[in-house]
């Protein structure tokens, strides 16, 4: 079935593309724009041809849905209709509305002319799946707007607005309807004798090509750390200046060839199709009713409620944030009101933004204040009787229908639903911290969450701009538990001799956003130090080590004392080593007899990662998580996972279970070795040759 319209205006032919919700170029798309090609070709009456989408999208590039399909090569291939307008005799002009991404944009290159929509997105973001323009865009955009600008579109994948755009790239800005101020520029083209702008035919210049070259790939190899197609990216540019049109294809198939293939390619695109599976929830059906949520009550007014409040009020959602003292709520503004008057400082929040958004925020000291609101979330102090206080109130007032929320990270959702009388309708809405820029939204689902409920989560998750993933009820869900176990390990391995210096610099270098010891300091040493308190003494609970609450019971509790595992400097983030700790754990050392010894960074990464992985294969067997993805996305967005790694998960599937089993199995043989717990899953998937995802 085509989903091409062919239509005619006078002597301009239009093609309509019409393949929701993007205008992918899968296969029956192609047929049609192939096949209105040639009938506009052979058609005397007629003079031009315009190519069209929505007002919404013009092209979104690829269909998604044929990935790893064989209809994604099923002629005729994108690449056969941009060789057929190259050979067009006719002017053939695009008409841009919304956006043309990637491939969607490359054949907009591929025609004579172009025309935009104001406001209409374009970018060519493959970069971002670790690949590059296959169909000739990084041939074309070097032709149509110069190098330089056109390296800044592929190696960063940015949108650029259509009036922003570099010269070369929109030849007009619609004003009124698109459609029509299209089919004018193409009578214009026609009456005006205009000759045909193929980019194919244009000359790339470049003054000191060597030297900028040069200079370029030192640079991008700085930023591009561990993403291989930046500089594959940098090479077809050089290829643009360097060989004649044809060559350059060849040379653009073969370096997207070597990319498609790459680990860190795959791991971008399993990235990618994540953040699209997590949103489907196999006993939640599409049509379950969802709840009106038009205002938001918080509990807490500290660093999590006011950048959860920012959250919402970013999405438009007016927010009541609750404190019992006026000190705090007053406290609590200021601070929402720092964070934003910063973003207006460097230019990325008009100042009237910021006003209306603030003007979304009211305060109150009273939980009856609450009635009226259709989502209540708690952001208070980490301690179950404190939650359970908070939702005893709750209950009280807010009116029936309505979502109660915890933020909690660890603790018992259910035992904090039991504090109501409608556990129905309480859902964990776990956000990370800064709230308002973290991506990740954990939604704990407990034993009596209704379908409405986790639903309606969902559909919040995506107003607010976050990834929501479901997580069954357990000690630190999904995040927080797995970490407790990469952390164990980096405790570990500094009591067997590494410094914390040396684990933070080896996980970083090979990817991480942080080592484990700055992250820790970052968020504050104390929240582990209360876990810990709180397990003490627990059934089951692992082994620790015990310098870490030494450090805190010395006042260090990280950034914002000033002191944690490092020194800060006043105003200074930067993490500094700090003798007094290496003093202190080397007097640990020797009082539980351990001789230091050198610890490679490769053990390092190993003992860590995989201990991430071990513990996130007990949780997907337990079905805390629904699938091994949601787990990936989960470090993805949450934890400064590398993204070209594609979480832990994905990550083990690349090295390989048997490898991954074998290298647990020795460390649960030395250093506290109990602590692996290793588990059956893996065991399992490794003996039959599987993998995770």
């Amino acid at each position: 079935m085509s989903k091409a319209e062919y239509t005619t205006h006078g002597g301009v032919a239009v093609i309509t593309m019409d393949n929701p919700p993007v205008n992918g170029l899968g296969h029956d798309l192609r047929v049609g724009l192939m096949n209105g090609l040639k009938r506009a070709s052979g058609d005397d009456a007629v003079k031009a041809v315009v190519i069209m989408g929505t007002a919404k999208a013009f092209s979104g590039g690829a269909d998604i849905s044929e990935f790893n399909t064989p209809k994604a090569s099923t002629e005729p291939t994108l690449h056969q209709i941009i060789d057929t307008l190259d050979g067009m005799k006719k002017p053939v002009v695009a008409g841009i509305g919304g956006f043309a991404m990637g491939g969607g944009l490359e054949l907009s290159l591929a025609c004579h002319f172009r025309v935009a929509a104001p406001g209409a997105q374009l970018a060519l973001p493959e970069v971002n799946l670790g690949i590059l323009p296959g169909a000739g865009g990084t041939q074309r955009l070097p032709r149509a707007i110069g190098v330089k600008p056109a390296l800044d579109l592929m190696v960063s994948g940015k949108p650029v607005p259509a009036e922003k755009a570099p010269a070369g790239l929109i030849d007009e800005i619609a004003q009124g309807d698109l459609a029509q101020a299209t089919i004018a520029f193409a009578e214009k083209v026609v009456a005006e004798k205009r000759p045909l702008r193929r980019l194919r035919d244009q000359k790339v210049t470049l003054d000191d090509a060597e030297a900028y070259f040069a200079a370029t790939r030192q640079k991008v190899a700085k930023e591009s750390r561990g993403y291989p197609a930046p500089l594959k990216i940098v090479a077809c540019a050089e290829a643009a200046v360097n060989l004649p049109f044809d060559e350059g294809r060849k040379f653009e198939r073969a370096r997207f060839e070597e990319l498609v293939v790459t680990t860190e390619s795959q791991a971008l695109r399993h990235a990618f199709f994540g953040e699209r599976a997590v949103e489907k929830i196999p006993d939640v059906p599409k049509d379950t009713p969802i709840i009106d949520v038009k205002s938001v009550g918080i509990v807490g007014a500290g660093t999590m409620g006011g950048g959860i409040a920012m959250a919402f009020v970013n999405a438009g959602l007016p927010v009541k944030l609750l404190e019992p003292t006026q000190e705090a709520l007053d406290r609590g503004l200021a601070t929402i009101k720092k964070n934003y008057a910063a973003t207006v400082s460097k230019g990325r929040l008009p100042q009237a933004e910021m006003d209306k958004r603030m003007g979304l925020i009211s305060t109150t000291r009273e939980y009856g204040d609450f009635k009226d609101c259709d989502l209540a979330i708690e952001a208070v102090f980490e301690k179950m009787g404190v939650k359970k206080e908070v939702f005893g109130r709750l209950d009280e007032v807010v009116k029936q229908g309505a979502i109660l929320a915890t933020n909690t990270s660890t603790l018992d959702v259910n035992e904090i639903a039991a504090s109501t009388k409608r556990p129905e309708s309480v859902v964990g809405l776990h956000f990370f911290s800064p709230a308002n820029v973290m991506r990740l939204l954990e939604i704990v689902r407990g034993a009596k969450t209704s379908k409405p409920v986790l639903a309606t989560a969902m559909k919040l998750a995506r107003k607010v701009k976050k990834v929501g993933i479901v997580s069954g009820v357990c000690d630190g869900f999904i995040g927080n538990r797995m970490m407790e176990e990469y952390v164990r390990q980096a405790y570990f391995l500094v009591d067997e001799g590494a410094t914390p210096q040396q684990v933070d610099k080896a996980l970083q270098d090979w990817g991480m956003a942080m080592g484990p010891f700055t992250m820790l300091d970052m968020a504050g040493q104390d929240i582990g130090w209360e876990v810990r308190k709180r397990r003490a003494g627990q059934k089951g609970v692992r082994a620790y080590s015990q310098w870490p609450d030494r450090v805190c019971e010395l006042g260090r509790l990280g950034q914002k004392t000033g002191a944690g595992v490092y020194k800060y400097e006043a105003g200074n983030r930067t993490p500094q080593p700090d003798p007094a700790i290496e003093q202190l754990i080397d007097a640990y050392r020797k009082e539980i007899g351990v001789k230091p010894r050198q610890i490679s960074d490769a053990e390092i990464v190993e003992r860590t990662i995989y201990a991430l992985v071990n513990e996130g294969a007990r949780i997907l067997e337990e079905g805390i998580a629904l699938r091994a993805v949601d787990i990936d996305m989960v470090y993805l967005t949450g934890y400064g996972f590398p993204r070209y790694r594609g979480g832990p998960m994905f990550y083990a599937d690349t090295v390989g279970l048997k490898s991954v089993l074998a290298a647990v199995e020795k460390y649960a043989k030395g250093y506290h070795g109990e602590c692996w717990q290793l588990a059956p899953l893996l065991k399992k998937l490794a003996a039959d040759g599987k993998t995770f995802n």
